[in-house]
């Protein structure tokens, strides 16, 4: 069997997520592959940020209107990334849902992996709304790896 060429991965910036950030490096370590690291995100709304800024006042504004949540998942997965031996990584942060950002970064991309966590897989949600993980595999067109993070 061929190695993996392209692996794409998603991060939220939990524990969970970098768990399979980690597996996805040693792999794309191991063979050689380019890792592309993802976050789905929605942004905040102006008029949100316009409250948040006057609620904490302008000593602290910048950090309303700073870096997402989702550029530092990506940046800390990629430094993760780095030191668990993936020598060539590539980030984005996507404005959207998971799955569907998930889906169309491994076409974009051609990738023959994906990596998820089972976060919510075994959850009562999950059963009745779907998980990521399993939406991801029924989807994703390549192989899947579901990641034991939880």
């Amino acid at each position: 069997m061929a190695a993996y060429k392209t692996i794409v991965v998603g991060t939220d910036g939990s524990d969970s997520s970098f768990r399979a950030v980690d597996r996805a490096a040693a792999i794309a370590a191991d063979t050689g592959a380019t890792l592309v690291i993802a976050s789905a995100y929605h942004p905040s709304r102006p008029e949100d940020v316009a409250r948040l800024q006057d609620q904490l006042g302008a000593d602290v504004a910048y950090q309303v209107v700073g870096s997402s949540p989702a550029e530092e998942a990506v940046r800390t997965a990629a430094e993760r990334a780095r030191s668990a031996g993936a020598q060539t990584i590539d980030t984005t942060v996507v404005d959207g849902e998971p799955v569907p950002t998930l889906v169309r970064l491994v076409r974009e991309h051609a990738a023959d992996l994906l990596v998820v966590g089972n976060r919510g897989l075994n959850t009562l949600a999950g059963r009745i709304l779907g998980s990521v993980p399993a939406e991801a595999a029924r989807k994703a067109g390549v192989d899947v790896l579901v990641v034991h993070t939880t």
